[in-house]
């Protein structure tokens, strides 16, 4: 295990915050010593996340949703002087996780960093922001590209020295 001149804290923070990003963004550029710290993590929640994949059953519920009307707002009635939300019952389909991919989801969520991500058109407004579950990015978008390939989901390319400390500097990605 690589110290990387930081306290055991700021070493973990780091690698969770570059780990999150890399999985976010497919591809970071970073110090050579970092990347090979970061692509241990990464590729064990690939391997965690290729492993629980298909680990879950559909199961159809019955939900309460507000109704609305035309323009999107929550239609209102008035009962006993207090106005009150009008709600509908749906049937919603949901992915009921087994045991142990819910335990894989929690294993993920101890390195992933809560990544939020505001879409370019609205940039600016704090309500436009939403939540990307990372766990669920991870099984269903990352892990069914490496199905068939067993290790090895990292890659990383060296780019030469950095201007101002000479470290090696390299681009690690998703293969």
């Amino acid at each position: 295990m690589r110290k990387l001149g930081r306290t055991s804290a700021q070493r973990k923070a780091l690698l969770r915050n570059q780990v999150t990003a890399l999985l976010q963004h497919g591809k970071i550029r970073t110090t050579e010593s970092k990347a090979k710290e970061i692509r241990k993590i990464a590729e064990g929640l690939i391997a965690l996340a290729v492993k629980e994949k298909d680990n879950y059953e559909e199961v159809t519920v019955m939900a309460k949703v507000a109704r609305k009307d035309k323009d999107g707002k929550r239609v209102k009635e008035v009962v006993d002087g207090k106005k009150v939300t009008q709600y509908d019952e749906v049937e919603k389909k949901i992915k009921k996780d087994s045991p142990s991919r819910l335990h894989a989801r929690r294993q993920m969520l101890k390195v992933l960093q809560p990544v939020k991500e505001t879409p370019k058109a609205v940039a600016g407004r704090k309500k436009a922001t939403k939540n990307i579950d990372m766990p669920a990015k991870l099984f269903d978008e990352i892990a069914p590209k490496y199905v068939n390939r067993k290790g090895g989901y990292t890659r990383i390319i060296k780019i030469g020295q950095r201007k101002g400390d000479a470290a090696m500097e390299v681009f690690i990605e998703l293969v």
